[in-house]
């Protein structure tokens, strides 16, 4: 191996460690599956591996969430069309029994935090996610989303605001 490919591949290593975990928790629950996320975050690793990275400099967070995001969002659209189809080709019997992935998301939902995030609009719950878990500043969501900064800003406290009134009413 090469000077530059040692030095890109050091790079690489430390850019996954530090943003794998995060990655991963975004790109679930997009997908709603540990797997499908796992899939969804090596490709968006695959896609950063290809990019010239200088390209990056100042913009490497929001790119990998962007890149995370549309893949997440390409996956979840895939199942939907795949369980249409599905649905459509089979009698669906209801069953009372959750399945593994609903159980596995109740043990991860274990905060009453996250409970209240997870009950937000799907937008709201989004950009909360990338703000606190994520790390971005208004603008990378607002480049990440395709929303403006002020509506970011307009969804986090909203979302903000509904959590707070939510706590203080099962406080009381």
């Amino acid at each position: 191996m090469n000077n530059g490919h040692a030095v890109q591949a050091e790079w690489m290593e430390g850019v996954l460690l530090r943003y794998e975990g995060d990655l991963l928790r975004y790109a679930r629950r997009i997908v709603g599956d540990e797997e499908q996320a796992r899939d969804v975050v090596q490709e968006t690793f695959f896609k950063l591996w290809r990019q010239d990275r200088a390209g990056l400099d100042g913009h490497l967070v929001e790119w990998l969430y962007t890149v995370c995001r549309n893949q997440a969002v390409d996956v979840r659209r895939k199942e939907q069309r795949m369980q249409t189809h599905a649905e459509e080709m089979l009698v669906v019997h209801e069953s009372n029994t959750l399945s593994p992935a609903a159980t596995a998301e109740q043990r991860d939902s274990a905060s009453q935090i996250l409970d209240l995030v997870d009950r937000l609009p799907a937008n709201q719950q989004e950009v909360i996610r990338l703000k606190f878990q994520g790390g971005l500043t208004y603008r990378e969501i607002s480049r990440v989303t395709g929303l403006t900064v002020s509506h970011v800003g307009v969804l986090i406290h909203s979302g903000l605001k509904s959590i707070r009134i939510r706590l203080c009413a099962a406080t009381t």
